[in-house]
């Protein structure tokens, strides 16, 4: 179970989280929504412990998890883009996280299943951005923990390697995991999560079922969906948020778009995303 209370997070001057409150009691998907600058990847790190919010408190299982770190080891985490050194090998890297980590993990299924069989020999950086995807996910599926935190997990996969990955969260979530998702593709949102949250200016602005979202604002399908959310709340969109609703055939009329800029939401989380140094152990793994 995770519960965040009241989480407040500035970056100088500029409010990223405004009062957050989150429940997470039950198995399933959560996919954690919110156009650029909203505040959804200093949420996820403030979970994680990667950044130390001003105000509120997160709980894990109960526990506060403020100035601790042992309730990582409950959480297994998949980055955007993890920094590994790359002049390792596949196989010196994973065998690096089980020395740092040393519990039952699951690699060799996981290798076989994204057949990295003729990589594991490879150094990380001759990789393609495809082939380094798949290492990440081997890497935090790995291990059964009953939290599972995955952070656009489909950058870089081929059709085949996304059906896989698909296939391995509906495992995990069978096991009556807590499952949080980012992600900006909306069809796999609406195949994938169960419930929605969905921030809008460091704030909840829906929390809910993906079918109870969509209702709310008559509209047939989620890209429809997150479009009427933006033109009825007027958010000033940056170039980059945009440019994603253009590629994914997302409906925005002129009138939701009141000017394209970066705005200081935008610029702060992604200086704080440049900054992230990963660790080996995917950020979730306790000292030893």
């Amino acid at each position: 179970m995770i519960k965040i209370t009241n989480l407040h997070k500035s970056f100088g001057k500029n409010k990223v989280l405004k009062g957050v409150d989150l429940l997470f009691d039950k198995p399933g998907i959560t996919a954690v929504l919110g156009p650029n600058g909203s505040g959804k990847t200093t949420l996820i790190k403030c979970l994680l412990g990667m950044v130390i919010p001003n105000d509120g408190e997160i709980y894990v299982d109960g526990k506060n998890v403020a100035r601790q770190w042992a309730y990582r080891d409950q959480i297994d985490y998949l980055p955007q883009i993890a920094r590994f050194p790359e002049n390792l090998t596949v196989k010196e890297l994973l065998k690096m996280i089980k020395d740092l980590r040393p519990r039952k993990a699951d690699d060799q299924r996981l290798i076989q299943l994204f057949e990295l069989e003729p990589f594991l020999d490879k150094k990380l950086g001759n990789l393609s951005g495809g082939t380094r995807q798949k290492v990440n996910i081997v890497a935090a599926f790995m291990y059964d923990s009953p939290i599972l935190v995955l952070d656009e997990p489909t950058v870089g996969l081929d059709p085949v390697a996304m059906i896989q990955l698909k296939e391995l969260i509906w495992e995990e979530k069978a096991k009556g995991k807590t499952i949080l998702l980012t992600t900006h593709i909306m069809g796999f949102v609406e195949e994938m999560a169960d419930d929605i949250v969905f921030l809008l200016e460091g704030k909840i602005h829906f929390n809910g079922s993906l079918k109870g979202l969509k209702k709310q604002y008559g509209q047939p399908t989620l890209e429809r969906t997150i479009a009427e959310i933006l033109k009825q709340s007027k958010v000033v969109i940056s170039e980059a948020v945009i440019s994603e609703a253009v590629n994914s055939k997302v409906v925005i009329s002129e009138a939701v778009i009141s000017k394209a800029v970066n705005s200081e939401a935008v610029i702060n989380e992604a200086v704080n995303s440049n900054q992230e140094k990963a660790l080996i152990t995917n950020n979730c793994s306790t000292n030893h």
